[in-house]
């Protein structure tokens, strides 16, 4: 039996929980996305972010400019991409998520794995949800 392949916005503190310790929920989502259990959805505007927070923090994470390129790299690869049209401004309550929001409508993506999910009240008015990192492990077991 195949188990259904999850396509997801990937947060940014999940990648950069992931990348800062390998004993947690956000580093089994990354190892879930490089076995192909996991698909993750990009835009222009995450990946930028993920540039910045990964080079803002690359000491903290033990990063090379080298390693962080070789990262949004892989995301660049592996992700598919979504050209953003329209925009849903201002709707959540920290503004700085509505490209997480607008990315999901835009690529029909159901799924918005985040730490902070109150952060993200009212997308169910789109269809979307988000969802914890231990429930998403749940349900891909």
């Amino acid at each position: 039996m195949t188990r259904k392949k999850f396509r997801i916005i990937l947060d940014t503190n999940v990648l950069y929980a992931g990348l800062y310790s390998s004993q947690g929920a956000s580093y089994k989502i990354l190892e879930a996305i490089e076995e192909g259990k996991l698909q993750t959805v990009l835009s222009i505007t995450l990946l930028f972010e993920y540039e910045d927070i990964l080079k803002r923090n690359q000491t903290t994470l033990g990063l090379s400019n080298h390693d962080i390129e070789n990262i949004l790299d892989y995301f660049c690869l592996q992700s598919e991409h979504q050209k953003i049209y329209f925009l849903w401004r201002p709707y959540l309550p920290d503004p700085k998520d509505d490209h997480l929001l607008e990315l999901a409508v835009a690529s029909g993506v159901k799924l918005i794995t985040t730490f902070n999910t109150k952060d993200f009240r009212g997308v169910e008015r789109f269809n979307i949800k988000t969802i914890t990192l231990k429930k998403l492990l749940e349900e891909l077991l």
